[in-house]
């Protein structure tokens, strides 16, 4: 997909990956980019720089993403590509207790993670369908792929958005629907920066502008993975070859990540 001329819609719009993501589909010269954020104030600024249009929006509300909808395709045009990228990354959790999570956390994880994806799918399928095609490019994670040490609630919302983006894919691909994911490891950003157990300890830690090249990339190639993270596909595939010395490798990790945040 070549993003020029078309109408985006970027969720999580105003900050981090969100926010590069929306930058570089103004420069890519998109028709028209619409930031969406429950910070207004953030979205309108980025708006405002690329020359866009604003939307409130918290994803975890169905009648929001409705909302963000119908006023994209009512004012501006039919939406071509919806970028659901907002996410939420931590749940006050003791990372060394997978069972601490309180059930408000992962009621709040598995909305904006998961649900958020299918509240953008449930209301742009039946337009999007009916003008001909589009296109979800849904922001994960490779912990979706992989797993997140010290967070159970972050490591299993991200895990059914992947199922949720597949069965998208698989279905709705004979009626025109294109569904990429993205699914970077560690990012450069608020979310990194507030830390979870040995999060400046990863092996790569990349800007959000450099995210949002690999989205470009992987964009105009159609894929359904995107790796930003390219040693990410190695992992995966040592995951998939032997299960049980990857759950082995990865309890090494973890106790070297608790070591290095003593």
């Amino acid at each position: 997909m070549n993003v020029t001329g078309k109408v985006v819609v970027v969720t999580g719009g105003a900050e981090g990956i969100g926010q590069a993501l929306c930058e570089r589909f103004a420069k890519e010269g998109a028709k028209a980019v619409v930031v969406a954020d429950r910070n207004v104030e953030g979205a309108k600024q980025v708006a405002k720089r690329i020359g866009g249009h604003a939307v409130p929006c918290d994803v975890e509300r169905e009648n929001d993403i409705i909302n963000l909808v119908d006023t994209t395709e009512r004012d501006i045009g039919p939406i071509a590509l919806f970028c659901s990228n907002a996410g939420i990354g931590h749940f006050g959790e003791d990372p060394h207790d997978a069972s601490s999570a309180l059930d408000e956390a992962w009621k709040h994880g598995w909305a904006v993670n998961v649900m958020a994806h299918v509240y953008a799918a449930r209301a742009l399928l039946p337009r999007m369908t009916a003008g001909g095609g589009g296109y979800f490019l849904n922001t994960v994670s490779a912990a979706g792929l992989l797993n997140q040490i010290g967070s159970a609630v972050y490591s299993t919302t991200k895990h059914a958005a992947i199922g949720f983006a597949e069965n998208l894919a698989i279905t709705h691909a004979d009626r025109g629907i294109r569904v990429s994911i993205l699914c970077p490891q560690a990012v450069d950003t608020a979310m990194l920066r507030a830390g979870g157990p040995g999060a400046q300890h990863v092996d790569g830690v990349l800007t959000p502008d450099a995210v949002a090249d690999a989205a470009i990339r992987g964009l105009a190639e159609e894929r359904f993975l995107i790796l930003p993270h390219p040693q990410v596909l190695e992992y995966v595939r040592r995951k998939g070859d032997d299960y049980e010395r990857w759950i082995a490798g990865m309890i090494r990790f973890r106790h070297r990540l608790s070591a290095a945040s003593r």
